[in-house]
């Protein structure tokens, strides 16, 4: 494969497809760092495909792709925050892994200020923490807005959690700071924190989180600022973006002025005159980093004048007068004993390492995570290997590869399972609109799973589904604990299933009495005719929420004609395929995932039995006296005098059914400027055509 090959060996062909591949697998970690706080790759083996994708345009400049990883740093802001454009970029770091690389870097800047070989070139040293870089803007010393890094350029509006932070002075101490500022640093979790933390998670029956850094992140982009208050976050303060005037003629003394206005500083930063000196102050970072209580993964060294940064300059998303020097990630050698498959909350297969116990970096070691299958195949790891393992960012324990992949008496290729270990039901992998293939295999057994039971049957009675009164998360764990209920449908049978289990009535448990239990089962008995969106989204199928049940409730009306045709989908018959998928807003995917549910005889038998015992109720149309009320409508080309969403909610408000594709069912095709295939097809079939001023008068609007 290109990708082992070494840079100069690589064909023009080779080293256009290995760009192509390097920036999907970049673009997608960093997604998965910076937007899902969620890691796919260690950061050794993130930094290696940075580093070879540099390598290749360097050896290729005329490949050099137009999304260039090179040029670009973080990744786009999540939509559930507001944008902050930042004054000056939050650009990212190169980085050095070597004394050789370091000693070069001095050279560099050296050789790019023309300094002779005596002249004095003061860099300081500070560690790299492993956090969540935060800007935050100040006027006149009050502290007016909050951002996360983002891309770079843009970042998201943070700022009310921000202020939950004690190291986050919502007013600058002492004097001497410009009239605006952007004060940048690092939101960070100490390791006491994050444990506790995980514990209290854990408690509750809720995710965990991988590491510090994962759970600082997540911690400050929540949408519930209680949520944010309630976590243990700190603030270390480095570095500035856009300031309204100078303050300070070096790196040490605008850290220092940082310190003054009531930010926290690291005790460790330091100047240093020559690359010994940086490198001394590598090495005893590295022997305390153990011992810090917050995580490391480098240090990085400035220029300490800020004239000569301010000459320096940046190189691409570098800065060129500041490198990262990374620390080594922790290894060791060990057996690989069994490859055990383990079933999350949400369904996802994840296989793990079973290890022979051993020791890598004070921490015994006997789980590794092997993420999945196609990483199993990429490392072609089998039980009975002797495998290298490395702690990656010191939390997650992760197999590097085989290291004697030439023994005659390995074990027979690993396969995942095509079937749930815990339930049986079909395990797939869900391929999305653009044919791509989900790396996780999900178990599709939902409810019927017991590795997702507990989950799903909280998220059925939740608010958003059957809204069960009195019938929360810890009613659900206890009766699911007794084995009073494994499925939906034993919440309707409540009382005959205690009996069943040799139970007591409710009104004897500990914690209910006669009026509590009495108003429980009354509560139950108040859901028995739920409504058809609610009952859709309470059945926790994946890529089927709130919205897209309320698309499908809105689109059917009835039960019983929506899950016919669902069904009818599943038995490979296409029309009630392309009648789900012409529903304006549902995707391939979603359908997907009804497909797979519905031909899952788990789900089957616990649908039946749920629906003996309930009545779902029909949706009702928005309005039944609106002209269009009832009516299938597709909206192509340009609209002139209203938005197309906003054109789709005002036809979906007075009772019709918007759809995104024309076939012999639709009833008006509203055609503005620019329209094309649709309007042609609509024609073909004789389909009502009428413009956007004709379609306002029809609906009244």
């Amino acid at each position: 494969m290109s990708g082992n090959k070494p840079v100069e060996s690589l064909t023009e062909a080779e080293a256009r497809r290995e760009l192509a591949r390097l920036a999907t697998e970049i673009r997608l970690a960093d997604s998965a760092y910076y937007k899902d706080d969620d890691p796919h790759f260690t950061d050794a083996e993130y930094d290696a495909l940075r580093t070879r994708n540099s390598e290749i345009e360097a050896h290729f400049p005329a490949l050099k792709r137009a999304d260039s990883p090179s040029d670009r740093v973080g990744v786009e802001v999540s939509d559930a925050f507001s944008k902050v454009e930042h004054g000056i970029p939050m650009l990212s770091l190169d980085n050095a892994f070597s004394e050789e690389d370091v000693a070069e870097f001095v050279a560099r800047i050296r050789r790019y200020l023309g300094l002779e070989a005596g002249e004095e070139l003061s860099i300081t040293a500070e560690p790299k923490i492993d956090g969540l870089s935060l800007n935050i803007t100040y006027e006149n010393g009050v502290m007016v807005r909050a951002a996360t890094r983002g891309n770079g350029q843009v970042g998201e509006d943070v700022t009310v959690n921000a202020r939950t932070i004690e190291d986050i002075p919502k007013k600058l101490a002492g004097s001497g700071w410009p009239d605006r500022i952007e004060i940048r640093g690092e939101v960070y979790m100490t390791g006491d924190a994050f444990n506790t933390l995980n514990e209290t998670q854990e408690a509750s029956g809720k995710k965990t989180f991988a590491n510090p850094r994962n759970a600082a992140a997540g911690s400050l982009r929540q949408l519930d600022v209680a949520i944010t208050r309630s976590r243990p976050l700190r603030f270390f303060a480095y570095a500035w973006g856009e300031v309204s005037g100078a303050f300070a003629e070096t790196q040490t003394e605008a850290v220092a002025k940082l310190s003054d206005w009531g930010f926290v500083t690291n005790e460790l930063f330091a100047a240093y005159d020559d690359v010994a000196g940086l490198i001394g102050a590598y090495d005893d970072m590295a022997e305390r980093r153990a011992m810090l209580g917050y995580d490391i993964d480098g240090v990085v060294y400035k220029v300490n004048r800020l004239d000569w940064q301010a000459r320096l300059g940046f190189v691409s998303r570098f800065p060129r007068w500041a490198i990262a020097h990374k620390f080594p990630a922790e290894r060791a050698v060990t057996k690989l004993e069994a490859i055990e498959i383990q079933v999350g909350r949400t369904g996802t297969l994840t296989p793990v390492a079973r290890l022979t116990p051993i020791t890598v970096g004070g921490v015994v070691v006997s789980n590794a995570t092997l993420h999945n299958e196609d990483e199993i195949a990429r490392l072609d790891v089998r039980p009975g290997d002797m495998v290298e393992i490395q702690r990656a960012g010191d939390v997650i324990p992760q197999v590097l590869g085989v290291v004697d992949a030439d023994n005659e008496n390995r074990a027979e290729p690993f396969e995942m399972p095509h079937t749930c270990p815990e339930c049986g039901s079909a395990a797939v992998r869900e391929v999305d609109d653009k044919g791509v293939s989900d790396v996780r295999r999900r178990c599709t057994g939902g409810l019927t799973c017991p590795a997702q039971a507990v989950e799903r049957l909280k998220h059925f009675v939740s608010r958003k589904a059957l809204d069960i009164d009195g019938l929360g998360a810890k009613q659900v764990e206890l009766f699911y604990t007794k084995g009073a209920v494994k499925g939906p449908q034993d919440i309707f049978r409540l009382a005959a299933r205690f009996e069943a289990e040799g139970l007591p009535p409710l009104s004897e448990w500990e914690g209910f009495g006669e009026t509590s239990a009495s108003n429980l089962m009354a509560a139950i008995d108040a859901r028995r005719t739920p409504p058809f969106q609610r009952f859709l989204n309470g059945l926790g199928i994946r890529h089927v929420g709130e919205n897209t049940s309320g698309l499908f409730a809105r689109h059917f009306l009835e039960w019983d004609a929506f899950w016919s045709t669902v069904k009818k989908a599943a038995d490979g018959d296409t029309s009630a395929e392309a009648e789900l998928l012409s529903i304006d807003g549902v995707g391939q995917t979603a359908v997907d995932s009804l497909k797979d549910f519905a031909l899952e005889p788990h789900n089957i038998e616990m649908l039946e039995s749920l629906l003996s015992e309930v009545e779902v109720e029909a949706a009702k149309a928005a309005s039944n006296t609106s002209a269009v009320s009832g009516k299938t409508i597709v909206f192509t080309g340009t609209l002139e005098k209203m938005t197309r969403d906003e054109a789709k909610s005002r036809a979906t408000a007075l009772g019709a059914k918007v759809s995104g594709s024309v076939s012999a069912k639709t009833d008006i095709v509203v055609a503005g400027p620019g329209a094309g295939s649709k309007l042609k097809k609509a024609e073909e079939l004789g389909v009502q055509v009428m413009s956007e001023d004709d379609w306002l008068e029809l609906a009244g609007l």
